[in-house]
């Protein structure tokens, strides 16, 4: 969708001149840190060619998809959320048209981030990864978009949330052990349909989380809870804190892929947090975030700096993989707001790792191109390599940081200005009440 009047801003994505590495802020400067990730949100979208002539097809997305580019659809998103996240803590608001462009380009014929052209590759995490920016958009008042796109950020969300409540996208056998998984895949054509994956159902919790808090509608939280459940059976999350990729359908969910990303940890982590205040601070709720926390501290940050062991130790990290770092810095960030007890133990991480992070900023034309291997000499190991990830992961360390800091995310009943539609979605045009829809009802019997 695109609307009348959004033309490409002439210089907006312009490199600056200067060879030298990014200069380290003063990390006991909240304006140097900012100025820093200026800096680097500047770099960031030279990579994003939506504003550029000719390229009209691309608002929203990174180039791609692999062969044509290295980004799969979904990292348009994650930029946009990355972005976001800057823009609140800075008061940067030069991205604010492209970032509201961006959503409403990408959030489909049915406003429910579902553009038919992605329809053949959409997964429910890569549909969640858009949701989770335009809440992030909702709880800090991000600016709602013009009246002819027809649609606001709450709206988005709660549509895509109906949308990966239903049967279809889950598993529907009574007595299977994975049934009530939210699956990889949106539809059954798409290969990886019959795996149960965490960062699909983490999403869904965490939007869920979120959605409760915002809204104050108990549903939301209920299926957050059902959610965290549901992992906690499969052994996605383990009596460590643990957090597991996945598991298949044909193995009755019992064959649990072990290996540990960060923003699977990340996700469970945020939304944990969420469910932790619309609890009133519970104490089930806290020690689940505190186990969390502590396991992914230990595993993801073994000499105090991020490092995504399961594949960054030998090399095979693939793009997506290289974008994890920004997510757990900037959502395990935002945990400690609502959870302040957190920060002192993650913010003292967050800060030597944000340094090598920076570190690792002596790349590209411009010499100041950030790398992706924060623990070895500023990423020697790929001196020549840059990417949008790459930034999207500084910006998210150097963001962080600075919710020491923020206030907590707003709500509907505390300024949240963003306008809902409880029976958001392609699938729920009928419903005359959410928490009556049919296919909720099945789904509470499902779990």
């Amino acid at each position: 969708m695109r609307l009348p009047g959004w033309t490409a801003a002439a210089g907006l994505l312009s490199l600056p001149s200067a060879l030298a590495a990014l200069a380290a802020p003063d990390f006991t400067n909240l304006d140097s840190i900012k100025d820093t990730a200026a800096e680097v949100a500047k770099d960031l979208l030279s990579f994003y060619k939506g504003e550029d002539p000719g390229w009209v097809f691309a608002i929203g997305i990174l180039p791609g998809p692999p062969p044509d580019g290295d980004y799969f659809w979904w990292i348009g998103g994650a930029m946009w959320g990355a972005l976001l996240d800057y823009r609140h803590q800075t008061g940067d608001t030069q991205y604010d048209r492209i970032i509201t462009r961006s959503l409403v380009e990408q959030s489909g014929e049915n406003k429910d981030f579902m553009p038919a052209n992605w329809t053949a590759t959409m997964g429910n995490d890569d549909q969640g990864f858009w949701a989770m920016t335009a809440m992030l958009a909702a709880e800090t008042n991000f600016p709602p978009p013009p009246a002819e796109a027809g649609l606001d950020w709450l709206a988005l969300v709660q549509a895509v949330f109906n949308e990966q409540t239903m049967l279809e996208r889950r598993v529907n056998i009574p007595g299977n052990n994975c049934n009530g998984g939210l699956r990889w895949q949106a539809f059954s054509i798409n290969n990886g349909f019959d795996y149960v994956n965490t960062i699909s159902n983490g999403i869904y919790f965490n939007l869920g989380a979120r959605l409760a808090r915002y809204t104050g509608n108990d549903t939301y939280a209920e299926y957050a809870e059902k959610t965290y459940e549901l992992l906690e059976r499969l052994k996605y999350i383990d009596e460590e804190g643990n957090v597991h990729d996945g598991a298949h359908l044909p193995k009755d969910c019992l064959d649990v892929n072990k290996l540990q990303f960060s923003y699977n940890a990340a996700v469970m982590i945020q939304g944990a947090a969420y469910m932790y205040d619309v609890t009133n601070q519970s104490q089930k709720w806290k020690d689940r975030l505190d186990l969390l926390v502590d396991r992914s501290l230990a595993v993801f940050f073994p000499n105090g700096v991020a490092y995504e062991y399961a594949c960054e130790g030998v090399g095979s990290c693939n793009v997506d993989m290289r974008s994890f770092k920004g997510y757990l810095h900037r959502w395990v960030s935002q945990a400690t707001v609502l959870a302040p007890h957190l920060r002192d133990r993650v913010m003292t991480v967050f800060e030597g790792s944000a340094r090598a992070a920076v570190a690792a900023c002596d790349r590209g034309d411009n010499g100041q191109m950030c790398g992706f291997e924060w623990t070895r000499n500023g990423g020697a190991q790929s001196p020549k390599q840059t990417s949008a990830v790459h930034q999207m992961n500084v910006l998210g360390a150097l963001t962080g940081l600075m919710m020491k800091e923020a206030k907590v995310p707003v709500t509907n009943a505390t300024g949240g200005m963003s306008k809902g539609d409880a029976d958001g979605g392609a699938a729920c045009r009928t419903c005359v009440r959410w928490r009556k829809s049919p296919w909720a009802i099945g789904l509470g019997r499902g779990f």
